[in-house]
């Protein structure tokens, strides 16, 4: 069978005098070796989207990170930091998509940015800036540090026992991740089962309760240089796996 078709919604920016629809080669690169799928980049149309002909060819979807915020409006808050960028584009793309893609059952990856989509999505809000609230870590990267720095080890997560990220990881109970966000989830979303919490008690891994396959966000970067990294290539291996899956007991029926 030809690979799984992966949906990668794109951010939407300016560069130079034109406008781009575009996703950091990270992403599509751990999608092609560590989950062995085709990655299908979705353009950021917002209502102009199509979601349904997208839907109906896809067999999973990956939520990227991007150094843009998730509007605060969208979860009934202002917004707080208006010197910071923003994507509306994105946002008005990616969730009506997570829901459309969430009841299809879709095989669904969520990462940073697109963990706190999904929780928006599903009606829950956001930290604009966990850092400044009382008693949490600042999880965010020194951006002046090289790159291998700033996706380094930064903290420990703990994982909930028996469910499905330690799971994938073999029962693992904790593990160090790389924290590079500003916002994080304040209330989780009704239908997301927490997964891991960092040590300040911040929301660092969901399942989504209404699907039962592979559903699953996490709010560092398990992209990155993925094929150095077991945890990571474990929890893209067990993502592709579902998207196999998905393919096989949908193609008969056309989706």
């Amino acid at each position: 069978m030809p690979r799984p078709i992966v949906l990668v919604p794109a951010c939407h920016r300016q560069l130079g005098s034109h406008a781009y629809h575009t996703a950091q080669d990270k992403y599509l690169h751990a999608v092609v070796v560590a989950a062995g799928c085709m990655p299908l980049l979705l353009p950021a149309l917002g209502q102009d989207a199509d979601l349904e002909a997208a839907l109906r060819i896809a067999d999973g979807v990956l939520l990227t990170g991007s150094a843009s915020n998730v509007d605060a409006r969208l979860y009934g808050q202002e917004i707080a930091f208006p010197e910071l960028p923003q994507d509306t584009a994105r946002d008005a793309t990616t969730l009506p998509l997570i829901r459309a893609a969430l009841a299809r059952q879709l095989p669904l990856f969520a990462i940073c940015r697109g963990f706190q989509e999904v929780n928006v999505a599903l009606g829950g809000s956001l930290h604009q800036a966990v850092h400044a609230v009382p008693g949490m870590l600042d999880h965010r990267e020194n951006i002046s540090d090289p790159l291998a720095r700033q996706y380094g080890p930064a903290h420990r997560i703990r994982l909930t026992p028996g469910a499905l990220l330690s799971r994938i990881l073999g029962g693992e109970s904790e593990m160090m991740v790389n924290s590079l966000h500003g916002q994080g989830i304040a209330r989780l979303a009704d239908g997301l089962l927490v997964e891991a919490l960092a040590d300040d008690g911040l929301v660092e891994a969901y399942a989504v309760a209404a699907v039962p396959g592979f559903a699953l966000g996490v709010q560092w970067h398990p992209e990155w240089q993925v094929e150095d990294n077991p945890q990571s290539m474990r929890m893209f291996e067990a993502f592709g796996q579902a998207c196999r899956e998905y393919q096989v007991t949908n193609k008969a029926t056309n989706k």
